[in-house]
């Protein structure tokens, strides 16, 4: 226990799992711990005098399936193991941690999600309010940085997604208030959050005297940020990362803009609810694990060069135009498995050989994957196949010395092939033909002596020996040496035997080193390929996903869509790529069009009943633009983008108790950020603003908003503004960018059937009685709200509304608006009775009288 504490001191927030033995140990509130997580028995033992301490335990080999549980429930686990082996010491036997695995920081393939990427991240805070992050995958080798204002970051920790966040000790406080609660934060020492020790750690990775060739030698922050990182390696003992090649500065003027509103909203990488999809679901069809994280990666990061986009697009639509060289690429990609994450593990010293065996098999692929891509007419292909490396010789070598069927370690079989090395070989005669040696020996014995019945057999005491029965005693040889005498028989040792039984007893000894050594050889002579084969993982990757992009085209009926510089947005019969993929079979997807751009249609008010298909409108705009600008074609007939270098989004009905904001807050947040980012190649999308409050306040925010979007500076963004304050198709008449569109149904003998066309003019109806009937609401509820509506609607209330409105557009100096100066001689009454109030000279019971007069109006009115 002593041994235990002291390892437990070096790292006391993490997990201590204790090799003893067959077993790893917890101890104490580990073991409370362990046993709650792992579902394993608790149990105590006595440690001294009236003390107990808890345990729990589960076999060393069970391994791998507790540590992924220990993990992913966000725990860090320090594994300390025996560093000699029992069997040769008398004393307590040495332990020490060998590894600390975090949930940021693994190489353990039943902890790693396949498709997608393990980031852990560090933040470093500087005064000026600048701050700087750094992303790196130890389980890939990719290692990225970038630096900016706490909108910036925020989108970038949000679409990493990074599983542990490193920061300065005394700012965990600081993560929760600026990102979010969510994430598992780490806290290292100041020191290591400083420019000497951030320029040391980098320079020493990666062997340069500057950090020029990286592009960021002046971004301070970013860098502190990096060499933060290194270090946690360095803590958590992963000191092997020759993988880690490089770091990538995040360029932000290169991607679109999607913060996490408009992530989580257009459902782009996770479906709302339990059986919600993805658009990520919907155009997955990549064969690789690396293919499938590079495609989650440009689904957050779409592009703004349009010479690049084409690039891509011009890539799918070769596929979609020669079938049969994209089926001839995904065959060869089916063999490629994860190479890019097994390569990592050459560099950590993890490959097993069953994996080495596969980066073969992928190595395989690259030939004919370079020949194809060569020999295509087709700029950006030759420039992949140009690129490829087939690494032939380290190929060849595990051809030639790795059995095909090798096993998951070292010690589970042979893994060395016949005929690499003589004393192997004959080793293995030994050890795993000895039967027919001794088989040689004993005819051989027989024909010398003539003893017929003499056999060869073997025992614990004296190990081989020969058995002559007392029949044929006379005949044996005289350099025989007879070690035990039986009721009938004698047995005898000689020379021949002994040696060979000391080559037979050592022999499985002497092929495990044997092996291990060639083993270890080859895995070194592939370390020096790490640059090339990531390099191969990453063009892999990118034919992958663009091959993926054909096939989920010829599915879907998705289209090329024209991508340039202008401020247009043209997209003829589009539709939701999720939805449609959702209906029941034989229902088709209504498509609709929709035409934006700076100059004509700024912003297209939809207005519409309730299920009528707007928010699907909304978003199926912006998903078909990001779609174009990943390089993927679209669900529409034909489609025109024009780059947009910003998504927003405001949709859907949300609040965050926990941080004390209602829904209404939540969407103003969300509305503020929009305004206060928006850019002339912003695409807007605006669901129902305004809702979370009064008719009034509703309309008036969504009406300044509106008239915002339209008026502020030379910007004209384009917005997408779907509502069912009617009351606003009054603004097209006085703002000349503004269109009145509505989703149209038609009522049928009292029914209601959605048209999910889309028309130009406003709406007057949103059928929300019909939707809550649809609902199963109580017919008693649904007859009530009826005639509530229809007192309502005699009284011409929203006429009245919106003839004030009318006059709103032309007074824009920021009076308050008219419908709010209502006329009612009760409410003046009222008023005037409280303003003649004298408040400083008022007794208790005037007050109360006073109180009383106030009342007498109001029930008066009554």
């Amino acid at each position: 226990m002593k041994q235990y504490i002291e390892m437990k001191q070096k790292h006391p927030d993490a997990i201590l799992l204790f090799r003893v033995g067959d077993f790893y140990e917890t101890f104490s509130d580990d073991a409370i711990v362990a046993s709650e997580i792992l579902g394993i028995t608790l149990t105590r033992r006595a440690n001294g005098v009236s003390q107990y301490v808890e345990l729990a335990g589960f076999p060393h080999h069970a391994l791998d399936s507790y540590l992924p549980k220990l993990v992913r429930a966000g725990k860090r686990v320090a594994i300390c193991e025996q560093l000699e082996d029992p069997k040769l010491t008398k004393k307590l036997v040495k332990r020490g941690i060998t590894e600390l695995v975090t949930p940021g920081v693994s190489v353990n393939d039943a902890v790693l999600n396949h498709r997608e990427n393990n980031f852990v991240s560090a933040l470093h805070f500087t005064r000026s309010g600048l701050i700087g992050v750094a992303f790196l995958d130890i389980s890939t080798g990719e290692f990225l940085t970038a630096e900016g204002n706490a909108d910036y970051v925020d989108k970038l920790l949000n679409n990493f997604a990074p599983k542990e966040v490193l920061v300065e000790r005394g700012n965990r406080k600081r993560v929760d208030e600026t990102f979010s609660s969510r994430y598992l934060v780490f806290e290292l020492d100041d020191w290591i959050f400083t420019d000497e020790a951030a320029n040391d750690k980098l320079l020493k990775q990666f062997e340069t005297r500057n950090l020029k060739g990286f592009g960021i030698h002046s971004l301070h922050a970013a860098i502190i940020a990096s060499g933060a990182v290194l270090h946690y390696l360095d803590i958590t003992k992963h000191t092997m990362t020759s993988h880690i090649t490089r770091l990538s500065r995040i360029e932000e003027e290169s991607y679109v803009r999607l913060d996490k509103f408009t992530v989580r909203n257009l459902e782009l990488v996770e479906g709302m609810g339990d059986e919600g999809k993805s658009l990520l679901d919907v155009i997955d069809r990549t064969i690789s694990p690396m293919g499938a994280r590079l495609l989650r990666r440009w689904l957050l990061f779409p592009l703004k060069d349009v010479k690049a986009i084409n690039a891509r697009l011009d890539v799918v639509e070769y596929f979609f135009r020669h079938p049969e060289q994209h089926d001839e690429v995904k065959s060869l990609l089916e063999h490629v498995g994860d190479m890019e994450r097994i390569i990592s593990k050459v560099a950590v010293g993890r490959i097993s050989p069953r994996e080495v065996v596969q980066l073969r098999n992928a190595l395989n692929v690259m030939e004919p994957l370079k020949k194809l891509c060569c020999d295509a007419d087709l700029e950006a292909l030759r420039s992949i196949g140009e690129q490829l490396n087939p690494c032939s010789l380290i190929r060849d070598r595990i051809a030639r010395e790795i059995v095909d069927d090798a096993p998951i370690a070292l010690n589970r079989g042979a893994v060395i092939k016949d005929g690499v090395d003589a004393e192997l070989d004959e080793l293995r005669e030994i050890a795993f033909k000895g039967k027919d040696y001794l088989l040689k020996i004993q005819a051989r014995e027989i024909e010398a002596t003539g003893i017929s019945s003499l056999k060869i057999g073997y025992n614990n005491v004296f190990g081989y020996y020969i058995e002559v029965t007392n029949t044929h005693k006379s005949k044996v040889p005289t350099d025989w040496i007879r070690k035990q005498t039986l009721v009938n028989a004698e047995r005898y040792i000689t020379q021949e035997l002994k040696d060979y039984e000391e080559k037979i007893l050592g022999a499985q000894e002497k092929i495990a080193i044997i092996e291990t050594r060639l083993y270890n050889d080859l895995v070194a002579r592939l370390a020096e390929y790490i640059p090339a084969i990531q390099l191969d993982s990453a063009l892999v990757a990118r034919l992958d996903v663009l091959a993926a992009f054909t096939r989920v085209a010829k599915e879907n009926h998705y289209n090329r869509p024209v991508v340039d510089d202008s401020l247009c947005i043209d997209i003829v019969e589009g539709r939701h790529p999720v939805i449609e993929r959702q209906l029941p079979p034989g229902e088709p997807y209504i498509t609709n069009s929709v035409h934006l751009d700076n100059a004509s249609t700024q912003v297209m008010m939809i207005t519409g009943p309730n299920m009528s298909g707007k928010s699907a409108l909304l978003r199926q705009t912006a998903l078909n633009v990001i779609m174009a600008q990943i390089g993927c074609f679209v669900a529409a007939d034909s489609a025109r983008v024009g780059i947009v270098d910003k998504v927003f989004t405001r949709v859907g009905a949300s609040d965050n108790i926990s941080l004390g904001e209602s829904t209404f807050m939540v969407e103003m947040n969300e509305a503020a950020s929009i305004l206060n980012n928006m850019s002339e190649r912003s695409l807007i999308l605006f669901d129902e603003l305004g809702r979370g409050t009064s008719t009034y306040d509703g309309i008036s925010i969504a009406w300044a908003i509106v008239e915002h979007i339209h008026e502020y500076g030379n910007m004209h963004p384009k917005t997408l503004f779907a509502t069912h304050y009617h009351e606003l198709n009054e603004m097209e008449a006085s703002f000349k960018r503004v269109a009145n569109y509505n989703v149209s149904v038609k009522e049928i003998n009292g029914k209601v059937v959605f048209l999910r066309k889309l028309a130009r003019g406003g709406s007057e109806h949103s059928f929300g009685i019909h939707v809550a009937k649809l609902a199963g609401m109580p017919q008693s509820i649904v007859k009530r709200a009826d005639e509530v509506l229809h007192h309502l609607e005699t009284n011409n209330r929203q006429e009245a509304i919106g003839k004030d409105l009318s006059s709103v557009a032309d007074n824009r100096s920021g009076v308050q608006l008219s419908f709010f100066q209502l006329d009612d001689p009760v409410l003046t009454q009222i008023r005037d009775e409280i303003l003649n109030i004298d408040i400083n000279n008022l007794t208790p019971m005037a007050a109360l009288n006073k109180l009383n007069d106030i009342r007498s109006i109001i029930t008066g009115k009554a």
